[in-house]
């Protein structure tokens, strides 16, 4: 009777654990690619930082600024799509390093067939992995660790794609000037040449009058052509970063300066507190040092104690504690610490070279942020220079002082000196953001992408 209500209760048992059991549902992979046709089409709500501010919709009716542009890449990059994924894993990780293994059950039930005994015999025992428990602490500190390793690489991926959005729209908008520049010093140059093979015709001029102004022009053509493309492949670029198709075009708004704090030299010491890149390398590397820890204490051998008990065939009924262990004479854990040593030491390593880079970038930038500012100021004052000139000489030609041909000369100078002021504009531009995210200024506490779990469909 026992043995009967013993198998009901273990039949029970067995059906109740596999309905908690996870089923599975089929993920087919995307058909189609899914880049959106413009702008309204993506996710432009960023969501509130926690603080308790409103989430915050762009309208895509209106200039766009880059700071705004690097928010809706976060949003929408499909390569940033995987972070949820990315999140879960890391929890699934620790949640797997929190679940103590199962107790080990054996049950074992022998009929009588014959002889002097007067029963069915019956053994039954429970055991529990003793190591799994002396270890638990390093392992779901390691776990929780790696889980904010994670977050941090996640966090620098997301400001790495902004960031590169932010500067893609920054030479977009300096594409657009250059362009709007070139194109008037190549009117300029298509007039004088019209009115040049005009008096070349008539026969006022020499026909070698014309060879260096078709010369100019070949060389305003071929520029304009080269800044075109330029243009055409940021702007795809740009589309693809925010996963838009490479035909879509907005409008960028005016950039802003970008602004830094005074005191670099302590933003530089401060880097390893902030920098979401170095807190993910220092969180790695006290993940491994929590993993050494656990090698050690893994020396001790596989432990297992429990209790057993049953009857024999003579009804004789007995229990008593259960002791299962390895004897440690040739694995003592040693391949496992060694390689988390080794790891460690690897880690430690690759923190201080990431530190060193961030540290010497960082300050080689300000250097050179510091020459285009002196360059940018020289090339503003020739600029204005040039365009001061190229205003007399206008008044000249009108009062019939100057002649046509030189008061192009003068025009075109002004429009080139105006080109260098664009370019050494953008190269500040361009440095002073590279210096914020090498600083890591800027950067949020947290994720915008949401960290929710990924449903199954």
């Amino acid at each position: 009777m026992r043995s009967s209500g013993l198998f009901r209760a273990s039949a029970a048992g067995l059906v109740l654990s596999l309905a908690g059991c996870a089923t599975y549902h089929a993920l087919p992979p995307p058909d189609h690619a899914n880049l959106k046709p413009g702008l309204a089409q993506l996710n432009l709500t960023v969501p509130s930082d926690g603080s308790g501010a409103a989430p915050k919709t762009f309208n895509p009716e209106n200039p766009l600024t880059p700071g705004e542009i690097g928010l809706i890449a976060v949003l929408n990059n499909p390569d940033l799509a995987s972070e949820p994924g990315q999140l879960d894993a890391a929890r699934a990780d620790l949640l797997s390093e929190t679940l103590l293994p199962n107790p080990s059950v054996g049950l074992a039930y022998a009929f009588l067939l014959g002889g002097v005994a007067t029963s069915n015999s019956l053994a039954a025992s429970i055991s529990q992995d003793i190591r799994s428990i002396i270890t638990y602490s390093s392992r779901v500190k390691a776990a929780k660790v790696r889980l904010g390793q994670v977050s941090a690489n996640l966090l620098w991926q997301e400001w790495q794609v902004a960031q590169k959005a932010r500067l893609l729209a920054v030479d977009i908008y300096a594409d657009q000037r250059e362009l709007e520049v070139r194109s008037k010093e190549l009117d300029l140059l298509n007039e004088e040449v019209g009115q040049v093979s005009a008096a070349t015709a008539a026969g006022n001029l020499d026909v070698t009058a014309e060879a260096p102004l078709l010369a100019a022009k070949a060389g305003a053509e071929s520029a304009i052509a080269t800044a075109r493309m330029t243009l055409l492949k940021d702007w795809q670029s740009l589309d693809a970063l925010v996963g838009l198709e490479p035909s879509v075009r907005f409008t960028i708004a005016t950039p802003t300066p970008v602004e830094l704090p005074d005191d670099i030299d302590s933003l530089v010491k401060s880097l390893p507190a902030r920098r979401p890149d170095l807190v993910a390398l220092r969180l790695g590397y006290e993940a491994s040092e929590l993993d050494v820890r656990k090698a050690i204490v893994g020396q001790f051998p596989a432990f297992s104690l429990g209790v057993a008990g049953g009857w024999d065939t003579s009804h004789v009924s007995s229990a008593g504690p259960t002791i299962n262990m390895d004897l440690p004479i040739f694995n003592r854990n040693q391949g496992v610490i060694a390689s988390a040593s080794a790891t460690r030491l690897q880690l430690r390593a690759d923190y201080q070279a990431r530190l060193d880079e961030a540290e010497g970038t960082s300050k080689a930038l300000v250097a050179r942020q510091q020459v285009t500012k002196v360059n940018l100021e020289k090339s503003r004052t020739a600029s204005q220079q040039a365009s001061s000139l190229a205003d007399s000489a206008l008044r000249a030609y009108r009062e019939n002082n100057l002649g046509q041909r030189d008061l192009t000369d003068f025009q075109t100078t002004a429009l080139e000196r105006q080109l260098d002021v664009l370019g050494y504009q953008r190269t500040l531009d361009e440095t002073t953001l590279a210096l914020s995210i090498e600083l890591g200024t800027g950067f949020p506490k947290t994720m915008l992408v949401s960290p929710g779990k990924v449903k199954n469909p």
